[in-house]
C-alpha cells in the first residue's frame, strides 16, 4: 500500500462510567478536541464517518445524523454510520480511509463511540451476545464471557491450561493503564492475585476470571483523517503503511475456535502490505477482550508457535520495556471497551505513541506500530501499520 492517508489529530475521552447522558453528549466532547489538534475547521471536512454499536444500549439510533446536533456547521455534512460488533470503530477508521483514498474528500472526521452504562448489568449481557452465532451460542452461561470461557477451555484441553499466562496478561495490562490517563481502571493488580479465584476475583464463566474479562464502559474518540496532500501542512502525520480486513464464519462450530483464521489471514496481509515482520514493529495494540484472546494473539502474530503462547509471557516480550511491548495503553482490559469507540482508540494510541504526544505512557522507541481490532469471536478483523512521517 503506498497511500499516505494519515492520521493528523484526534481527541480521547476517558473511558469509564461517564456523566454524559448519552452518545450525542460524548460525540460533542471529543469532536471539537480532534479539530482543533488537526488545525481543522468544521467547513473543511468533506465526510463524517460515526462507528456507534448501540442494538439496545439506546433507544436513540441513525448516530450519524448525531454530529451536527453537537455542531451546526455540520448540517450539511456527508454523514453514515457504520457497524461491525467489536470491530465498529475500525470500520468507520477504514471507510474513513476509503473515502481519502477514493479521491471523494480530502478531510474526513471518524467518531467511535459508546454509552453502555445507561443499562443494567444483565441487560449489557444481552446486548452483547448479538455478537456471536445466536442460534447456536447464545444459551452458554456467562453469555459472552462464556462463549470465550469455551475457547480458553478448548485451548487447554488441547495445549495445557492457559490461566497463568492469562493472569499474566491481566496483571501486565492492568500496570500499563496506571499511566494512561484514559484508562478506566487505574488497579495495579498482581499477578498473584489474577491468578486465583477468590471473592473479589470470581470466576465470571470458568476458567475466566473477574480479571480475564474487560469492563463496560462509555467513551468516544474523534480522528481526523487527511489525503497526503492535506496533511503535508498538519502539525503531526501518521499515515497507514499497510490496512487489512478479513472475515470468518460467524458460527464457533464451523471453524476450530481457537485457530482465529480469520484474525491470522488480516495480520499476514498487512504484514505484506508493509513489507515487514511482526518483530519490525516497536509496539502492537490487540484487542484483549478476554486475556486468552490477547493470548491467542500472540500466536496469530507469529510470536509463539501454537499452543506456546506463554512463552512471550515468559520471556516478558510484551512488557513496556520488552521487545515489542503489547497494550501499553493498558488494553482493552484496563483502558475500557466501549464497543463503538475501541477501535477508533486504538488508532489514536498508536498515532500518540508515534508522535510522541503519548505522555505518561510514552514508549522510548516508536517509529513503526501494530493495530489488531476483531469483532466478535475473531470474527471481523482488522489489521493495521501506522507510521510516522
Amino acid at each position: 500500500m503506498t497511500s499516505r492517508t494519515s492520521i493528523i489529530g484526534w481527541g480521547h475521552s476517558k473511558f469509564g462510567r461517564l456523566d454524559e447522558p448519552d452518545v450525542t453528549a460524548l460525540i460533542g466532547s471529543v469532536v471539537p478536541q480532534a479539530l482543533a489538534h488537526a488545525q481543522v475547521t468544521a467547513d473543511e471536512v468533506d465526510g463524517l464517518f460515526v462507528g456507534v454499536y448501540n442494538n439496545g444500549f439506546s433507544d436513540q439510533d441513525f448516530q450519524a445524523s448525531l454530529v451536527s446536533l453537537t455542531n451546526p456547521e455540520f448540517q450539511f455534512t456527508p454523514a453514515m454510520r457504520v457497524e461491525n460488533a467489536c470491530g465498529t470503530g475500525s470500520a468507520a477508521v477504514y471507510a474513513a480511509c476509503d473515502f481519502i483514498d477514493s479521491g471523494r474528500g480530502d478531510v474526513a472526521v471518524v467518531i467511535g463511540a459508546e454509552k453502555m452504562t445507561g443499562v443494567d448489568t444483565p441487560r449489557a449481557g444481552e446486548i452483547l451476545l448479538s455478537g456471536c452465532y445466536r442460534p447456536e451460542e447464545s444459551n452458554v452461561s456467562g453469555g459472552f464471557a462464556g462463549v470465550f470461557a469455551g475457547i480458553a477451555s478448548a485451548y487447554a484441553d488441547r495445549y495445557g491450561d492457559p490461566s497463568a499466562a492469562m493472569a499474566a496478561i491481566a496483571a501486565k495490562n492492568h500496570h500499563n493503564g496506571m499511566t494512561n490517563p484514559y484508562a478506566q481502571l487505574h488497579k495495579d493488580l498482581s499477578f498473584e492475585f489474577c491468578n486465583e479465584v477468590s471473592d473479589k476475583n470470581p470466576y465470571v464463566a470458568a476458567p475466566l476470571r473477574r480479571t480475564d474479562c474487560s469492563l463496560i464502559s462509555d467513551g468516544a474518540v474523534a480522528l481526523v483523517i487527511t489525503s497526503a496532500d492535506r496533511a503535508r501542512t498538519a502539525p503531526r502525520r501518521v499515515s497507514f503503511r499497510a490496512r487489512a480486513h478479513a472475515n470468518d464464519f460467524l458460527p464457533l462450530s464451523r471453524r476450530d475456535p481457537i485457530e482465529f483464521a480469520g484474525a491470522r489471514r488480516a495480520w499476514n496481509q498487512a504484514l505484506e502490505q508493509a513489507a515487514t515482520a511482526t518483530t519490525d514493529l516497536d509496539f502492537i495494540e490487540t484487542h484483549d477482550c478476554f486475556t486468552i484472546a490477547e493470548l491467542i494473539h500472540y500466536e496469530v502474530f507469529g510470536l509463539a508457535e501454537r499452543g506456546h503462547g506463554h512463552e512471550v509471557v515468559d520471556e516478558g516480550l510484551a512488557l513496556p520495556d520488552g521487545k515489542l511491548p503489547i497494550n501499553r495503553s493498558g488494553g482493552l482490559k484496563a483502558k475500557g471497551h466501549p464497543i463503538g469507540a475501541t477501535g477508533v482508540s486504538m488508532h489514536a494510541i498508536a498515532a500518540m505513541q508515534l508522535t510522541g504526544e503519548a505522555g505518561t505512557f510514552q514508549l522510548p522507541t516508536a517509529d513503526l506500530g501494530g493495530i489488531f481490532n476483531m469483532g466478535g469471536t475473531a470474527v471481523t478483523n482488522y489489521a493495521s501499520i501506522l507510521e510516522r512521517w
